[in-house]
């Protein structure tokens, strides 16, 4: 068999000892985003339970609070709020995403703070190879809107987005006075998605920049790729 438009040493054959899971000295470390800055949110009572259940398997969790975080088009990346994303960002191994539903879709909220992370390297995304769950809340009937979306986003951003999600409807029955989320089976799917969190992530960090790792860019220089994706004249 010949492959006259491949150069084949630049695909090599990946091997079996070459995608071993690494094992690295420090917990797993999990950012947490949440989409609305009401008193009561809650997707961020939703992110909270979901980040005391990651802290239960042993992960170093932190939380972005969106409050003050200002619109992407006014582009200030001094601004204390887009630097803790950013800082958070750079910090973090996986991600988990929950927004509430609005309108059939993600909030404006929750956007942007997708919207703020940056592009770095041309095509090479700050988000490349991190490990991603989803969630979403609603206040009415069970819906997978706002999740398909944020599945989407994650797969543009290149993420290793897990399967399973996490969807709650009428929150604002789940959780009691003190924000906890009351027992049920809407909770033990909130389990089962941080368990499969837990487990992509620990297969996955410390091998991320392998596994993404890409023929087409190996090919094409880091210049001329820069060139490429931001090209303004399309």
């Amino acid at each position: 068999m010949t492959l006259p438009n491949l150069e084949s040493d630049l695909l090599p054959t990946p091997t079996f000892a070459e995608v071993q899971a690494k094992e690295l000295s420090h917990p797993p470390r999990i950012l947490l985003l949440y989409g609305s800055n009401r008193e009561r949110s809650y997707s961020r009572l939703a992110v909270m339970e979901a980040g005391r259940i990651l802290e239960r398997f042993g992960c170093e969790v932190k939380i972005f609070h969106p409050k003050g975080l200002p619109l992407p088009e006014d582009g200030d990346l001094e601004h204390p709020k887009v630097k803790e994303l950013h800082e958070l960002l750079a910090w973090s191994e996986g991600m988990v995403w929950c927004s509430p539903e609005r309108h059939g879709s993600m909030s404006s909220i929750f956007k942007a703070q997708i919207d703020w992370i940056p592009l770095a390297g041309g095509a090479i995304r700050a988000t490349q190879g991190k490990t991603l769950a989803l969630m979403q809340v609603s206040g009415g009937s069970q819906s997978f809107n706002s999740v398909n979306q944020m599945r989407i986003l994650g797969r543009w951003m290149r993420m290793i987005t897990i399967p399973n999600q996490s969807s709650v409807p009428k929150a604002f029955l789940e959780f009691d006075e003190e924000g906890r989320m009351k027992p049920s089976s809407l909770y033990d799917r909130i389990v089962d998605v941080m368990e499969e969190l837990y487990k992509f992530t620990l297969l996955t960090r410390g091998q991320s920049a392998y596994l993404t790792n890409r023929y087409s860019e190996r090919k094409e220089s880091a210049e001329e790729l820069s060139k490429r994706v931001n090209q303004r004249n399309l």
